[in-house]
């Protein structure tokens, strides 16, 4: 991620995203909006972005990672509106588990397009252009901490420490037949 894109000043993105995140949960539809996309989780089968967590727990983790995946969306879309709507400027780095939980999110379109037009705001996420070079102290760290506090550091995995953790997670799955992180397996099922 170049250091070189000019965004809007984090105190005012975390200030509309705070906002954001206020109307988000206002809606009318918003309650409808949690239940599909926390009933998504029988589709989360990814080995490299919730596994991260330390001792995951799909049961206990995650509607606390519906809010992370709230407020992420809610700063993108802040720096989408006051960066004058550049969306290369609009992927700031987020954590791998947060990522994952926008991605449970956007999986709900109809009921996210209708409350994002009723908020006035753009839900911008491209899964070719996101970044997960999240680190404490970048862009995404100060804005978020401007507008809800310290981020929780265990959803909020910085890139070396996720790096490190996929080294583990890889060693492990291929001792048990799961290949390149999962993207492959050794099972013929016909031998079972």
């Amino acid at each position: 991620m170049s250091d070189t894109i000019s965004r809007p000043a984090p105190e005012q993105v975390a200030e509309r995203a705070r906002e954001i995140v206020s109307a988000i949960q206002a809606d009318p539809e918003y309650d409808a909006f949690t239940a599909a996309a926390l009933k998504y989780d029988e589709a989360w089968t990814c080995f490299t972005g919730f596994p991260v967590i330390s001792n995951w727990d799909l049961d206990t983790d995650k509607r606390p990672l519906l809010t992370e995946g709230l407020r992420a969306l809610a700063l993108k879309a802040a720096v989408y509106e006051l960066g004058g709507q550049d969306e290369d400027m609009t992927e700031i780095p987020v954590a791998v588990p947060v990522d994952e939980m926008m991605h449970a999110m956007i999986a709900q379109p109809q009921l996210l397009a209708r409350i994002a037009d009723r908020v006035g705001v753009s839900v911008i996420h491209q899964t070719d252009k996101e970044h997960h070079e999240y680190a404490a102290g970048d862009y995404t760290h100060t804005a978020y901490a401007l507008a809800w506090g310290e981020p929780n550091d265990r959803y909020w995995v910085g890139h070396a420490e996720v790096n490190r953790r996929l080294g583990i997670l890889d060693a492990k799955y291929e001792a048990a037949g799961f290949l390149r992180s999962g993207k492959a397996h050794s099972f013929d099922f016909s031998l079972f």
